[in-house]
C-alpha cells in the first residue's frame, strides 16, 4: 500500500525511544514533517539526529506532557498539528494492595491526561479544516488486566473510552479518532520489565520465552511484538487509506486478546 503523508504534521508524545519512536521514524518515512517529543532535551536531540534524514522534516520539542505546564509550552512552540500520536506511557509491576493515591494519580497524569490535554487543544484546530487524525496508543492490558499492574491498566482501560468519546465529538468533520491496541512489545523498558519476572541473569531469548509462558500465555505468536508492527497500524490510519476508521479500537496484539471485539 502505497501511503503519502507529504505536507501533514504529526506529533509522537514519548517518541524517544520504544513504540514512539519507530512511529516517528514510519511516519517521517512516508512523507510526514515529524515532531519528536521527551521530557529529556538530550534525548530528544539525539532521535532526531538519528532519524534525520529518514524522509519527512523532523524536529524535536522536549517537554512534560504529564503536566499542564508542560503541555502549555509544547502548544506555543506547535499550535497546530494534522496528526497526533498519543503514546506517551509508563509502566512497571506494582502488587494491587500497595499502590497508593500518590502513583494512581501519577499512571492516570501520564497515560491518560496528557492525551486528553494534546487532544483537546488539537482536535478543534483538525475539524476547522475538515482534516485529522488522533490515536491512542492503548494496550492488552486495557481488557486483560494484569494481575501484576493494575494501575496500567486501568489508564488503558480509560484510553478506549476517552479515544471513542473524542470520536463522537469530531463527528462528521473529516477528522478521525482511534485507539491502537498494542500487544507484549518488544521495547527497552520492557527488558527491564521481563527481567524483574523471570529473572535478570537469563538471555534474552529464554526470558522471552518464560515470561510468555508464565505470564502471557494467551498470545497466538509466542513473542514479543516489534515496535516497527505497531507503527505500521498507526501510519496506515494516518492516511486517507483510513477516512472510514474512527471510533474504533485495533488490536495488533498478536492474538493475545482472547475475544472477537475489539
Amino acid at each position: 500500500m502505497d501511503i503519502d503523508l507529504s505536507g501533514r504534521t504529526a506529533l509522537v508524545s514519548g517518541s524517544t525511544k520504544g513504540i514512539g519512536r519507530a512511529i516517528a521514524a514510519r511516519l517521517g518515512r512516508a512523507g510526514a514533517a515529524v515532531v519528536v517529543n521527551g521530557r529529556n532535551a538530550d534525548q530528544v536531540a539525539a532521535t532526531v539526529r538519528d532519524l534525520a534524514g529518514n524522509a519527512g522534516p523532523i524536529r524535536g520539542i522536549a517537554a512534560d506532557l504529564a503536566s499542564a505546564e508542560g503541555a502549555a509550552r509544547l502548544f506555543d512552540e506547535l499550535p497546530k498539528v494534522d496528526i497526533l500520536v498519543n503514546n506517551l506511557g509508563i509502566f512497571g509491576p506494582r502488587p494491587v494492595l500497595e499502590i497508593d493515591d500518590d502513583e494512581w494519580r501519577r499512571y492516570f497524569e501520564v497515560n491518560v491526561l496528557s492525551g486528553v490535554r494534546l487532544t483537546r487543544h488539537y482536535l478543534p484546530k483538525m475539524t476547522e479544516q475538515g482534516w485529522g487524525r488522533v490515536q491512542f496508543i492503548a494496550s492488552d492490558s486495557a481488557i486483560v488486566i494484569p494481575d501484576e499492574m493494575v494501575h496500567y491498566g486501568m489508564t488503558k482501560t480509560a484510553l478506549l473510552a476517552v479515544s471513542r468519546g473524542y470520536a463522537k465529538a469530531a463527528k462528521g468533520t473529516g477528522v478521525t479518532v482511534n485507539a491502537v491496541i498494542a500487544g507484549p512489545t518488544h521495547t527497552e523498558g520492557v527488558e527491564d520489565f521481563v527481567a524483574e519476572l523471570v529473572g535478570a541473569d537469563l538471555p534474552w531469548d529464554e526470558a522471552q520465552r518464560r515470561f510468555m509462558a508464565e505470564h502471557r500465555p494467551n498470545s497466538l505468536i509466542q513473542r514479543f511484538i516489534e515496535p516497527e508492527e505497531i507503527a505500521d497500524m498507526v501510519v496506515y490510519l494516518s492516511s486517507e487509506n483510513a477516512s472510514a476508521t474512527t471510533g474504533g479500537a485495533l488490536r495488533v496484539d498478536g492474538g493475545y486478546v482472547d475475544g472477537i471485539l475489539p
